[in-house]
């Protein structure tokens, strides 16, 4: 029994005695022991088991009971820590707390009179009333009801206390003009000093999230709402194209370009880097992709893009509607549309790093200089030839159905390359088309399962009203 009584304190006193140090005092010599047992009875280590959690920290101290030896609840009980008591220590004494005064309350009849004139004026309340008069289940007043009354109706039951007390503490405590629109944490402890009804914390809550003006002025720090939305993936190269800039180039070539027009076919991967100047107007780029890309890629059906002046002006939309051509814009603030071009970009600035990091200049061992416009072939031929991550193919298989010759086959002359046949090219291009798509459904599954992880989209039935976030809009006045 006593080491029953020593368990059942420890459990009891758990949360205080949780990361402390503290003795146990007992008159029984079996528990004091127990702890530094060698050979333990059976019933002894159960006892052992249970309780060796606390035994780090844990001392058991033991003190001779009463004369009588006999175990009662009355020679356990602890003395008052008053003088009279033989272990007082007026240092450890806690000192008197005394109270400065007592506010009782009592309800009128106004107030009961406003309950039930609440209960007339209550949209749930009424709503109920339908239900019980009614002999059979009624779903189409059920759905009309709240969200929490709707839950406790599911539950089969009701607090109403909490609905009454609730219309009448609306004014007192949620409209006072000096914390009317507060956090829901500082809301509680507002009406926790002034006022108590069951479940108030839940009343509290469900005001603040209904609140109108604290919903609006909330600002928003999770992540953004809605899952990720899928492409229309194309069926066959150069259907639909990626294009970006990129800027800030120090100056290279013949000409001086300071930048590079980026293309990315979305259905092999293949990139076209193209260089030119920052300032090319609509018409430099336009001439630009005619003259070089359109002879070996033909015309586009969608180019994904973002807002940039060059695609956004009237020369260019023109001719893209003249051709047929459709213009996807990324928003400015959700550049995740044209994701293929901005990582084409990324790896660009990469390669390029690594080879013209100190500018025209400087010279390398071998005294050559890098200029960054000559790369560019080079390292397009090196991307194409290069499996792919999405579609476990190179770029160049996806849009020609063969591989180009690089440099390393002809320093190497024991390999024979085998060039497919013109029977077999066919058959080869078409599997190795439908292994790549595969593989692009398969790289948009796992991407969405990543991003879906971590956002939420939020339902809305017909009738709610929702916010919308004017963060990113800067044409708003007023």
């Amino acid at each position: 029994m006593e080491c029953l009584c020593l368990f059942w304190a420890l459990e009891k006193l758990n949360y205080c005695l949780e990361g402390c140090v503290f003795e146990v005092i007992t008159d029984c010599t079996a528990v004091k022991s127990l702890l530094n047992l060698k050979t333990p009875s059976r019933d002894m280590i159960r006892w052992q088991i249970a309780i060796q959690t606390y035994g780090v920290n844990m001392t058991i101290v033991h003190k001779d009971g009463n004369v009588h030896k006999n175990a009662d609840g009355l020679s356990r009980w602890p003395l008052p820590k008053d003088i009279d008591n033989p272990d007082y220590v007026p240092e450890e004494a806690s000192p008197e707390i005394p109270i400065e005064g007592i506010s009782v309350t009592d309800l009128n009849t106004t107030f009961f009179e406003e309950v039930r004139k609440s209960y007339t004026q209550d949209r749930n309340c009424s709503i109920l009333c339908q239900l019980l008069d009614k002999d059979c289940k009624d779903n189409s007043l059920i759905h009309a009801l709240d969200e929490v009354w709707k839950e406790s109706y599911d539950e089969g039951r009701f607090h109403l206390l909490d609905g009454i007390i609730y219309h009448r503490t609306e004014h007192t405590c949620f409209m006072t003009v000096v914390d009317r629109h507060l956090s829901e944490d500082r809301k509680r402890e507002k009406v926790n000093t002034c006022i108590w009804w069951p479940m108030w914390q839940k009343d509290v809550a469900y005001y603040c999230k209904t609140c109108d003006r604290v919903q609006k002025a909330n600002n928003f720090t999770g992540k953004r709402l809605g899952n990720m939305m899928k492409i229309q993936e194309p069926n066959r190269p150069w259907e639909i194209v990626h294009i970006n800039w990129v800027t800030g180039l120090t100056p290279g070539g013949d000409r001086s370009y300071n930048a590079c027009l980026v293309i990315a076919d979305r259905f092999s991967k293949t990139p076209i880097f193209l260089p030119c100047h920052k300032d090319d107007t609509a018409m430099d780029t336009a001439l630009l992709i005619w003259s070089i890309v359109v002879s070996w890629t033909g015309i586009f059906t969608n180019i994904i893009s973002d807002r940039d002046p060059q695609f956004t002006s009237a020369l260019l939309t023109n001719l893209h509607q003249l051709f047929g051509t459709k213009l996807s814009f990324s928003t400015p603030y959700h550049p995740q549309t044209d994701g293929l071009a901005e990582r084409m970009i990324q790896t660009l600035e990469d390669m390029v790093r690594r080879f013209c990091a100190y500018g025209l200049k400087f010279k390398d061992c071998d005294g050559f200089t890098h200029d960054w416009c000559t790369l560019l072939p080079a390292l397009e031929l090196a991307y194409k030839t290069s499996i792919h991550a999405s579609t476990n193919q190179t770029p160049a298989i996806l849009e020609k159905g063969w591989n180009p010759k690089i440099p390393q086959h002809s320093m190497r002359k024991d390999l024979i390359e085998i060039h497919p046949t013109a029977a077999s090219l066919k058959g080869m291009l078409d599997k190795a088309r439908k292994h790549a798509v595969r593989y692009m459904e398969d790289s948009f599954a796992y991407a969405k399962d990543k991003w879906d992880i971590s956002h939420v989209t939020p339902y809305f039935k017909v009738g709610d009203l929702a916010f919308v976030s004017t963060t990113n809009f800067n044409n708003i006045k007023g």
